[in-house]
């Protein structure tokens, strides 16, 4: 009888080891094995949230250099400037700019017309070439109009009008140019020795010959030349 209640108890105590080793040794790797999973999880979080505070302070350093920027902008513009704005050095001010000069200009008083023909008398069967002579007397270039549009060869004897080259004047055209100082442009024009009306009508008098003087008056404009005097024969 003894020897059975103890044979009965060293059975209980065995299954109760048992059931330790069976199951409480998987209960207690299991905790253990959450337990280092939980304090993986904390550690990223806390991770994280270092992140996201040097992120925020990264951003607020770039805000600011933006916003010092902006303001340098304003104080070179003049909007907003403030007292403690530093100033140019003297090396770094722009030199002023000099006045110009005023340039001299041409004196068209001194830009002169003269007439001229080739011979003072002619035989009865030649025709007179008259020649018209822009000079420039001043000490400057002068820009000058010489074209058929402003010159005018006139034939005249006392108060009779004899011939004018703008009378059967085809055509008009403008001609500038550039005269240096001294220098001279003529324009030659072969008389027929004929007479013209204005409006170019047609006429059958012609201009005497016989010895006749004549005189021919070269026009630039409103500038006319001296009177340059040949005979007909």
């Amino acid at each position: 009888m003894g020897r059975q209640g103890n044979s009965s108890t060293r059975g209980t105590a065995s299954s109760a080891s048992g059931s330790r080793n069976g199951s409480g040794a998987p209960r207690t790797l299991s905790d253990a094995v959450v337990y280092r999973r939980r304090r993986l999880f904390v550690g990223v979080v806390v991770l994280m949230v270092i992140a996201v505070v040097l992120g925020g302070f990264a951003a607020g350093g770039a805000f600011s250099g933006n916003s010092e920027q902006v303001s340098s902008t304003d104080s070179e513009t003049g909007a907003g400037a403030s007292p403690a704005a530093p100033t140019e050095s003297p090396s770094e001010a722009p030199s002023p700019t000099p006045t110009p000069a005023a340039s001299p200009t041409c004196d068209q008083n001194l830009v002169t017309v003269s007439a001229a023909t080739d011979k003072p008398a002619y035989g009865p069967d030649e025709n007179p070439l008259l020649t018209l002579k822009v000079t420039n007397g001043g000490k400057m270039p002068c820009e000058v109009n010489i074209g058929t549009s402003q010159m005018e060869f006139l034939v005249t004897s006392g108060a009779d009008r004899i011939f004018s080259s703008r009378d059967c004047q085809a055509a008009s055209e403008d001609l500038v140019k550039t005269i240096a100082p001294g220098a001279s442009e003529t324009a030659n024009f072969p008389w027929p020795r004929n007479r013209s009306v204005e409006g170019c009508e047609p006429i059958d008098a012609k201009p005497g010959g016989g010895g006749a003087y004549y005189i021919f008056t070269a026009k630039l404009g409103s500038k006319a030349s001296p009177k340059a005097v040949f005979q007909l024969g």
